[in-house]
């Protein structure tokens, strides 16, 4: 775990624990120990795995964590994914801030392995975006990959996308084409129309991102652009159409969905005493 999710976690746990546990201090006798079970109640792909060893790692108490599956892989309802026996008290403090992970982690991974089905036996590949809940990004990225798509940039310093706004700004596709080239990062440039796309080619850009184009747009801009550079489409793609635009030619499609659509996976967590 890197310090920002480990923060994260720490966060998670002192703002649903706070200054204490009150109905569990006050219900469970100090020394009691448990088994708890965290159980697929639905089919789904699994992640977060090493956010419930961190959980319990920064809260103490906790003799054994077991995993019964991986993250990538997939849950069947009334699966076992984890076993954890400790304090009785840790397990119950933990419960909700443990759920909530696996749930959120799991829902991205289980959508995302949804999009990587769709697009299965094309050369296309599935990209997630930078449209993830703040602090989370690394968690929800790593989510992603284990659901089968192929993490895009991680943030505005990795690589450079050159968007619609960038354009303007620097007065053109060529002017900024021809600055951004000094940092020596990987480029990609987003354009809208037949002459930006031109302007892009003729100045050397070896990555496009052609965005909120149909299927057979797309298709007839991949076919002008003959082989001269990578494609990547975008723009309110979703499970119903990325088929289609995987099948247009285009090397990757990306959809935000994956990680900001995501719908929580139902988990549960069941105590039983020692």
């Amino acid at each position: 775990m890197s310090a920002v999710v480990n923060g994260v976690i720490h966060l998670a746990l002192a703002e649903d624990i706070g200054t204490g546990d009150i109905t569990t201090e006050l219900c469970v006798p100090k020394e009691r120990r448990a088994r708890g079970i965290f159980l697929a109640r639905e089919e789904l792909v699994l992640a977060g795995t090493g956010v419930l060893a961190e959980i319990f790692s920064q809260r103490g108490g906790v003799d054994s964590l077991e995993f019964h599956l991986r993250d990538g892989e997939s849950a069947r309802p009334g699966e076992p994914i984890a076993t954890v026996a400790g304090s009785a008290r840790t397990l119950l403090e933990c419960e909700r801030v443990a759920l909530n992970f696996l749930q959120r982690l799991s829902g991205v991974a289980t959508l995302a392995r949804q999009y990587a089905d769709r697009v299965a036996g094309t050369s296309c590949r599935i990209l997630d975006t930078r449209k993830t809940t703040p602090g989370l990004r690394d968690l929800e990225k790593q989510a992603a990959a284990a659901g089968g798509v192929t993490n895009h940039r991680r943030g505005l310093y990795d690589a450079i996308l050159i968007k619609n706004n960038h354009i303007a700004a620097a007065g053109g596709v060529t002017e900024a084409l021809s600055a951004a080239r000094k940092s020596g990062l990987p480029i990609e440039i987003e354009v809208r129309t037949e002459a930006e796309l031109h302007d892009a080619l003729n100045a050397g850009a070896g990555h496009l991102l052609l965005d909120n184009l149909t299927p057979e747009q797309a298709r007839e801009w991949i076919q002008l652009i003959g082989g001269r550079a990578t494609v990547e489409l975008s723009g309110n793609i979703n499970l119903s159409t990325v088929r289609a635009y995987a099948e247009t030619g285009a090397d990757f499609v990306s959809s935000g969905a994956i990680t900001h659509s995501a719908r929580a996976v139902d988990i549960s967590f069941r105590l039983s005493l020692l």
